[in-house]
């Protein structure tokens, strides 16, 4: 009870800011774009939700904005969503890393950044595809079982210098191609929910020797086929300054959803911070995008 009164203290008068477990409030809120809250909604799933720690911003008892937090990762993965001056008492009061990798609309970097220095990067897309709209590629991709968990994090300790456990094969869908013996491309999935029918991939990499051939195609394509027997829609994310993946996701008939912003964002926390906050919007150095 007492997070939840110095939440409210930091408030603007008529905006209350607490934090929340209501899986039905949280639901509610993000449905309202369900393609862009995507990874937080598969998040609401019992094996997931337990990591979280999710804040609610309330103009009276109208919800405006959330903020969400996976706990356990570093850096942690953000989620923020809704209207800028609710987000931004979010992450002053009731979600609070130091350190996190953000998902944010870009109309509320200017929020994070009163509370976080954000690093540049580019837009992102977030793409979709359901049953109606996709493609399937032909290709031979076999589908990973978690004994090869090895093979697969030597591919990605290649390219993005990743680590998996066993459970996220065990607990996902991975699939990936292979030359003589070799797995040379791969993709999989961040994050899957049953109960919402909704399910995000990611992990989609081929070796720097074997790119080319239409093998990160392949796999997405397998993915994706294995994941719309029990899901509505899939989304993944791309950079919106890397055209040839944006033109293999949409020849599988993954369509734009939106851009946003994914960035790797440090609390602020110095003094100097602490005094030029306020001023903040209209320095040169406000934004880092």
């Amino acid at each position: 009870m007492a997070a939840v009164s110095r939440a409210r203290e930091v408030g603007k008068a008529g905006l209350e800011v607490r934090p929340t477990r209501d899986r039905v409030l949280l639901r509610e809120f993000l449905e309202q774009d369900r393609l862009f809250a995507a990874y937080a909604i598969c998040d609401l799933d019992e094996r997931e939700f337990d990591r979280t720690r999710w804040g609610v911003a309330f103009d009276g008892d109208q919800p405006i904005a959330l903020g969400l937090e996976y706990t356990g990762l570093a850096p942690q993965p953000l989620f923020v969503m809704g209207q800028s001056e609710g987000v931004g008492q979010i992450l002053r009061s009731i979600v609070k890393p130091r350190l996190a990798y953000l998902a944010a609309r870009s109309e509320t970097l200017d929020a994070v950044a009163d509370v976080y220095r954000v690093d540049p990067g580019p837009p992102m897309v977030r793409m979709w595809v359901d049953q109606a709209s996709f493609r399937p590629m032909t290709g031979v991709a076999t589908r990973l079982v978690p004994a090869e968990i090895g093979d697969l994090n030597r591919l990605y300790n290649l390219g993005i210098t990743s680590w998996l456990p066993a459970e996220s094969i065990a607990n996902g869908v991975y699939y990936g191609v292979r030359v003589n013996g070799r797995l040379v491309a791969a993709a999989g999935t961040h994050v899957v929910s049953r109960e919402s029918r909704l399910a995000c991939v990611g992990n989609v990499l081929t070796a720097a020797d074997h790119r080319g051939k239409g093998y990160a195609k392949v796999t997405t394509g397998a993915v994706t086929q294995e994941l719309l027997r029990f899901c509505d829609q899939v989304v993944l994310n791309v950079r919106s300054d890397n055209p040839p993946a944006l033109a293999a996701y949409r020849a599988l008939g993954y369509r734009d959803h939106t851009r946003f912003e994914e960035r790797l964002v440090h609390r602020r926390g110095q003094t100097w911070d602490s005094i030029v906050s306020p001023f903040r919007r209209w320095l040169p150095t406000a934004r880092t995008d």
